[in-house]
């Protein structure tokens, strides 16, 4: 073999093992880029979620509603039988 053909060849290899090791180091990157973000996006969606469960919904719960009043509609939105209990405890003159 030619040892200028050689030494191009040698070269060539050299070349081709750098670029396999600089598109292995990009693909891991990638990888490694992409579950960051996700663990970011988690982070940022169920943070809030969490500090509304811990810290807020007991402040929210103290102030929504009286003790013992449930509401049973869509949205905490009384009933139309539940309306109509209470116009007539009210026409009874009974406190609901």
């Amino acid at each position: 073999m030619d040892p200028e053909l050689k030494r191009e060849l040698d070269e060539i290899k050299a070349l081709a093992k750098d670029n396999h090791q600089m598109l292995h180091a990009i693909r891991r990157h990638q990888w490694l880029g992409f579950i960051v973000k996700i663990v970011i996006w988690v982070i940022v969606l169920a943070l809030p979620l969490y500090l509304y469960q811990q810290y807020f919904q007991p402040i929210v719960d103290k102030f929504s509603a009286t003790p013992g009043a449930t509401t049973t509609g869509l949205f905490g939105i009384p009933t139309s039988a539940e309306i109509q209990n209470l116009i007539n405890s009210y026409k009874a003159g009974k406190a609901p």
